[in-house]
């Protein structure tokens, strides 16, 4: 479609992510932001699909409707497990990427298989996070229900597929076709079910007991299909993939990113496949691969300090400030919903080093964010131990506009920092997708930056920390 159509000029991403849908309407030429919206979504860590479903119109609806758009693309939180029965209909709450139950069926299924042979044939082993640990949690707690499940999505496949007009009777224009639920390399790689050589069919049986329909495996460009109203919807992407692409990421760059949960990723030509497990080794929104650490708790845990010391967030970033390097000695280590990298599911937060001295709060509140960045430099290491080089990081998401976690990451990476402009980068890079599977043409949309610095390291931040995690992690949670 030419962009001169006047329909063809504008181009929608949407990022469905834990807290929230959000939704950017971009000028497909240039890239520049028309409007936008946002609709929250229920906390916990199993949710009704139906609550997404409805977030994302009320996201259309602030962001001015989508009457004048013409391409559009979802991407969403990774990992979540959406079951259908043979009427398309949801047969229980989704499971998020956050929900540890399924930490124990992560064991098994690494006991049958082998972590070595997972990683081979899929680029990843089982931590609770990926949706193959959740099929099983599912056959072993509620069999019953595993035993209805007709097909698997993804939170990005199923609005997908909603928003393209299928669903249950009487939900939707096109009825239940499980056949044309569609997803991407970047999600289907999250699963722990997906791999170079596509669904590794075997490892779904033994995660749910039987084979389910599972969604079609689009190209990145691709689309997949369009809209009852006729807007063209893209192969859609999980967020972090997303988030490289709405970013121009390139060799490189490493990003990190602090929402929800933070990630540590990048985008590499080479295939990883780590058998410790420590780095998953995903696929991006591009065709090449996104070797990424994930850790559970990121921007949450400055949530918490701001409240314990009652302040908002622009005061705990003051009062961090006040503080020198390394807290006096005080240390947080953040696994306040247990870890994920490193794999500590039943793990707990826990405050060392406290004297009389520097229990102030000028040292909680940087302690808490010295805390938050060390796990994430922690993943640096691990994603670099793969062989990714690291010229730069791109910091984004919401927590990383705060000028001291801007500063105080200068003193725990020791490469420069870029933080580009306060953005909705997933859903920048959902608007890339979209735009690229309406012309053909990747789109090379300009990037703003906020501020860089230059790597300040300050060696007694990480390393008392590193004390401070061992003796945690070998505490009962």
């Amino acid at each position: 479609m030419p962009l001169a159509d006047h329909r063809a000029r504008l181009v929608a991403g949407v990022d469905s992510s834990t807290q929230a849908c959000k939704v950017v309407i971009r000028d497909a030429a240039t890239g520049a932001l028309v409007r936008s919206g946002r609709a929250a979504h229920p906390g916990g860590t199993e949710v009704d699909p139906a609550a997404w479903w409805g977030a994302m119109l009320s996201a259309f609806a602030d962001a001015g409707g989508l009457d004048d758009v013409a391409a559009i693309s979802i991407a969403a939180q990774q990992h979540g497990m959406i079951v259908l029965d043979a009427e398309g209909c949801v047969i229980r709450d989704a499971l998020l990427w956050n929900d540890t139950r399924s930490a124990q069926a992560a064991l098994d299924l690494i006991a049958e298989v082998g972590a070595s042979e997972y990683a081979r044939r899929t680029g990843v082993v089982p931590v609770a996070s990926f949706t193959a640990t959740k099929l099983r949690w599912l056959r072993d707690a509620e069999p019953d229900a595993a035993a209805r499940v007709a097909a698997v999505a993804l939170p990005h496949d199923w609005l997908t597929w909603r928003l393209r007009g299928f669903g249950p009777v009487g939900e939707s224009s096109l009825g239940p076709r499980l056949d044309e639920l569609t997803t991407d390399r970047s999600d289907a790689s999250g699963t722990a079910y997906w791999g170079p050589n596509g669904y590794d069919l075997d490892l779904v049986a033994r995660a749910l007991g039987h084979v389910p329909v599972l969604p079609r495996v689009l190209a990145p460009n691709a689309g997949a299909g369009r809209t009852p109203d006729g807007i063209l919807v893209g192969a859609g992407a999980g967020d972090n993939a997303a988030a490289a692409l709405g970013l121009d990421a390139s060799a490189g760059d490493v990003v990190v990113s602090i929402g929800t949960s933070g990630t540590v990723f990048a985008v590499t030509d080479a295939a990883i496949a780590d058998p410790s497990g420590t780095v998953a080794g995903f696929a991006d929104a591009t065709g090449r691969s996104l070797p990424l650490i994930a850790t559970l708790n990121a921007a949450p845990v400055l949530d918490v300090t701001a409240a314990l010391l009652g302040v908002d967030h622009a005061e705990l970033g003051r009062l961090a400030l006040e503080a020198v390097p390394g807290s006096s000695g005080a240390v947080l280590v953040p696994y306040f919903e247990g870890e994920r990298t490193p794999n500590l599911p039943d793990a707990t937060a826990s405050f060392s080093g406290l004297t009389f001295a520097n229990t102030t709060r000028a040292s909680v509140a940087r302690a808490a964010i010295e805390g938050l960045l060390c796990g994430l430099a922690d993943g640096l290491d691990a994603v670099r131990g793969q062989g990714v080089d690291a010229a730069r990081i791109l910091l984004i998401g919401g927590a990383a506009q705060n000028p001291a976690v801007q500063g105080i990451a200068a003193q725990v990476f020791d490469v420069p920092i870029v933080a580009p402009a306060r953005g909705e980068y997933v859903a920048d890079g959902a608007a890339r997708q979209a735009r690229w599977a309406l012309t053909g043409e990747r789109p090379s949309w300009p990037l703003d930056i906020d501020a860089e610095l230059a790597s300040d390291t300050r060696e007694v931040i990480r390393t008392q920390y590193a004390r401070a995690r061992l003796t945690s992690a070998h505490r009962p949670g």
